[in-house]
C-alpha cells in the first residue's frame, strides 16, 4: 500500500469559489479519490484527509 517502493501519490487542487476539491491519485493503480473542503483550509490538512480516503479505498480494493 502507500509507502511501498515505487509508489507515489499525486495531489491535484481545484479551487471552486469558496471551496477546493482535492484529488489524490495512486501512481501504481491510477485509483483516485476526491474530497471537497473550504478554500481557506490548510493545504496539508486537505491532503491528509484525501490521503486517508485513498488508503481506505486501496485497502478495500486489496481485500475484495
Amino acid at each position: 500500500m502507500i509507502g511501498e517502493k515505487g509508489r507515489e501519490v499525486y495531489f491535484e487542487h481545484l479551487v471552486i469559489g469558496t471551496s477546493v476539491k482535492v484529488v489524490a491519485i495512486d501512481s501504481l493503480t491510477a485509483i483516485e479519490v476526491s474530497i471537497v473542503g473550504p478554500a481557506g483550509a490548510a493545504r496539508a490538512d486537505l491532503e491528509r484527509v484525501a490521503l486517508q480516503k485513498l488508503k481506505a479505498r486501496l485497502a478495500r480494493e486489496a481485500a475484495g
